[in-house]
């Protein structure tokens, strides 16, 4: 900063008078570019690879062995959902499985009560209404979604009006990751790709003007209403599956509490527990999986609905009770996928993550024979994980380049700057 001030002395000194005015906006100039250099964080030993960003890698007790930039915040992306795994194991348990209620009333309304099952598909589904069907219903007029143990002030921080299927809307009743698969024919038919779904009216509906070919598109795009949406998405494939078990049903759908009076059928307990269900979030790095299990962990500590401010909560004090107050106050979470720009981790605190986490390092993606998740998004390339001898590493990377694997290949091979003193 001394320097900076004589550069900019010696440069007002060397101007005369009547040129003033140059010289304070070159000297405004030169601030700018200070200071936006010293707001990226590069890193000298990864020089060209790294220009803003950070690494880290620490031995199996948890000591760093080599970094850059530690302890400075960065956006994370998807390798928030770790934590969220973490938490979601400590609160959950992991055997805990998604529960759907099923109630009927005396007209043969059938209620579907959901409390945030992400797995909730097109095959847990025919079991479900095949059971329904062993247990003697032969006949449902229509069908209401009961979406009561949600109450969300709004869809997930950073998601997008786009049909893409990370983009897909969550809700307490939901099915198929709020999602369809369809194909359209050269006549412009439209039809389900999916071999155990049924083709539903709303599937028509969203591929009516689209060009011949498949598709994988979530139910509410741009400015559709998502839980009137969900609720119709349900209730289709719910009726089409309850036809093919050979349960008679005509009647309409609505989202409607389940009323006092209505009996309970059945209790549905996901095939899928926890470990399996966050093996899949994690694998295929799903954004619908990783909040409704975000969700879920907030209502089961704090009482239904489920509210993000509940989840916060419950994440943070977890995260607390697993790597204590310093280092869990350094991870921010708006949600539990990675979607919002607003989430910041730091690398020491993922380190501490990771080591907390390895004895489920294998519900982690094997990439570049290592378990890892990445975290992708415009401008962010990150990596969490194990090498092969299983230390935890981050490489968090909040830059245009998508540098990420130079820098664990070279971490792979132990080129890390301060293996021994953990200092650059």
């Amino acid at each position: 900063m001394r320097n900076l001030w004589l550069t900019c002395r010696r440069l007002i000194n060397a101007i005369e008078m009547r040129s003033t005015i140059i010289a304070y906006l070159c000297l405004c100039c030169i601030f700018v570019f200070f200071s936006g250099q010293s707001a990226v964080a590069g890193c000298p030993s990864f020089t060209g690879v790294i220009v803003n960003g950070a690494y880290g890698v620490a031995d199996n007790n948890g000591k760093l062995l080599g970094s850059c930039n530690p302890d400075t915040s960065f956006i994370p992306a998807s390798i928030i959902k770790i934590p969220t795994a973490l938490v979601a194991l400590q609160v959950l348990g992991s055997d805990y499985r998604f529960k759907t209620e099923f109630y009927l009333d005396s007209e043969q309304n059938l209620y579907i009560r959901g409390f945030g099952d992400p797995l909730l598909i097109s095959e847990e589904v025919l079991d479900i209404v095949t059971t329904l069907r062993h247990q003697g219903l032969e006949q449902i007029q229509d069908i209401f979604i009961d979406d009561t143990s949600f109450a969300l002030e709004h869809q997930a921080s950073g998601r997008e009006s786009s049909s893409n299927p990370y983009d897909a809307p969550i809700g307490a009743t939901v099915v198929n990751f709020n999602s369809v698969s369809i194909r359209v024919d050269k006549k412009h038919r439209v039809r389900s790709a999916e071999p155990l779904t049924p083709t539903l009216p709303i599937m028509k509906k969203l591929g009516q003007h689209k060009r011949p070919g498949k598709y994988l598109i979530n139910v509410c795009k741009g400015s559709c209403e998502p839980e009137e949406q969900m609720a119709e998405f349900t209730a289709q494939l719910f009726r089409a599956l309850s036809k093919k078990a050979g349960i008679s049903s005509d009647g309409g759908s609505v989202r409607k509490p389940v009323p006092a009076g209505a009996r309970l059928l059945y209790t549905h307990k996901n095939s899928k527990n926890l470990d399996q269900v966050l093996a899949s979030m994690l694998w295929y790095s799903s954004n619908f999986i990783a909040n409704l299990v975000y969700l879920t962990v907030g209502a089961e500590k704090y009482g239904y609905p489920a509210t993000w401010d509940k989840a916060n909560r419950a994440v943070h004090n977890g995260l607390v009770s697993e790597l204590g107050p310093q280092a869990a106050d350094l991870i921010v979470q708006k949600e539990g996928s990675g979607l919002s720009r607003n989430n910041r981790v730091t690398v020491r605190a993922m380190l501490k993550v990771l080591q907390r986490f390895k004895p489920h390092a294998s519900l982690l993606r094997i990439r570049r024979k290592v378990p890892v998740k990445s975290g992708t998004m415009k401008g962010i390339y990150n990596y969490a994980g194990y090498l092969q001898d299983g230390k935890p590493f981050v490489i968090l990377l909040n830059q245009q380049a998508n540098t990420r694997t130079t820098v664990l290949d070279r971490l792979k091979q132990g080129r890390y700057p301060g293996l021994s003193t953990g200092k650059e």
